[in-house]
């Protein structure tokens, strides 16, 4: 028993009692957006799997390959024995697929946006950070790390972005705008064209989070980031997600690269990813340009849902992707909610305080390609049933 125990539980049970404590349970991802949880296979709405390629053979033989080829593990963090030939080729695919000079691999996209942003305004003493409210606790952690105070403008609100640009940025030696490109809350969009506009009258640099869009959305699933080449400075996306793996990447100028290998810490003191998770994102980096019918089919799922769920009377935001919020309010109104719609065979876990705001828990419903429209139906009359 620890000396912590006493107080750690302590913690725990304030937690409990505030109707926020979390589980650990097991599950496995299934074809056809199900899973299976305790002996039983649900239709999943709560995974980020969205175009089913954690299930694709290419993805498991090509992991196996590499790792049968390469060893299980890569032996030491990257600067000193851990590169290997297949992380720069592999960096140099992402690179190529970003329309950047230059990529780099990190081991979480948590990790990714918490090492880099440091690094960035440790280079630029004085920088003034600008950041949407909604962005993801790792960006924010970032800038805490930092010792940097935040301008947060009201989400997607652009006016207010260029209001405190005017009056909180046009003295610092240099300006910087941290946005997500699709919300993983809300499932909404940042317009990446005015953003870019603003940047560039201000002379921002602008550091877009592509982690909800990497895969799905843009030109042959190149993000939003695609949708104005050159115009943003740097670009951070997972591979847990829609390309179905685990990791993350950066990408933006060889200079920028070369900088955050010297001076990002996560990277530095981290470990190299393995073969075998080289191998999966290298698989999948073959299957995404010719899945334009996935992202089609995954566009009119949402759509689909969003009708649906606005035809019963529950807000589903500004979503206008795969992620559709169904507002609910109340935590314990939402948690009872998801847990009825788990007895009836959905998973469409509940989102709560402090994920998202006071009085906005949600059912957060993410579709997968493997979804049909008559999965959808189903969940919608099962809401309705037991709302």
């Amino acid at each position: 028993m620890s000396r912590l125990d006493s107080h750690l539980a302590a913690a725990l049970e304030r937690v409990t009692r505030a109707g926020q404590r979390r589980t650990l349970r097991a599950t496995t991802l299934l074809p056809g957006g199900r899973i299976e949880r305790a002996g039983r296979t649900m239709i999943d709405f709560s995974s980020n799997d969205y175009l089913g390629l954690v299930r694709h053979p290419l993805l498991a033989e090509r992991s196996a390959q590499w790792a049968a080829r390469d060893g299980a593990g890569s032996g030491a963090s990257r600067l000193v024995t851990g590169t290997s030939a297949a992380h720069l080729a592999l960096e140099a695919r992402i690179a190529a697929f970003k329309h950047c000079e230059a990529a780099l691999i990190f081991a979480s996209g948590w990790q990714a946006n918490a090492a880099v942003i440091p690094a960035l305004l440790a280079a630029i003493p004085g920088t003034a950070v600008f950041t949407d409210r909604l962005i993801h606790a790792s960006m924010h952690a970032g800038v805490a790390m930092a010792g940097v105070r935040q301008h947060r403008f009201r989400h997607n609100d652009l006016d207010h972005l260029e209001a405190l640009l005017a009056d909180k940025g046009a003295d610092a030696p240099a300006r910087l705008i941290l946005t997500e490109s699709v919300f993983s809350m809300d499932g909404d969009r940042a317009d990446m064209h005015r953003l870019a506009a603003i940047a560039e009258r201000h002379d921002a640099a602008l550091f877009v989070d592509e982690a909800h869009a990497t895969g799905v959305l843009g030109p042959q699933g190149r993000g939003l980031s695609a949708l104005v080449p050159g115009k943003v400075d740097l670009v951070m996306g997972t591979f847990s997600k829609a390309l179905g793996g685990f990791g993350a990447y950066v990408a933006g100028s060889r200079v920028l690269i070369d900088y955050l290998v010297n001076a990002a810490s996560g990277f530095i003191f981290t470990t190299a990813p393995p073969p075998a998770v080289l191998g999966a994102v290298d698989a999948a980096l073959d299957l995404l340009p010719g899945m334009d019918a996935e992202r089609a089919h995954l566009a009119a799922l949402g759509e689909h849902l969003r009708s649906g769920l606005g035809g019963m009377g529950l807000d589903h935001g500004a979503s206008s992707t795969q992620i559709v919020p169904a507002m609910i309010g109340a935590e314990d109104a939402a948690m009872a909610l998801s847990a009825r719609l788990e007895e009836a065979g959905f998973l469409a876990s509940a989102i709560r305080p402090p994920t998202v705001p006071p009085g906005t828990s949600r059912l957060r419903l993410a579709l997968r390609a493997g979804h049909s429209h008559e999965d959808i139906d189903t969940l919608l009359a099962a809401i309705e049933a037991h709302r």
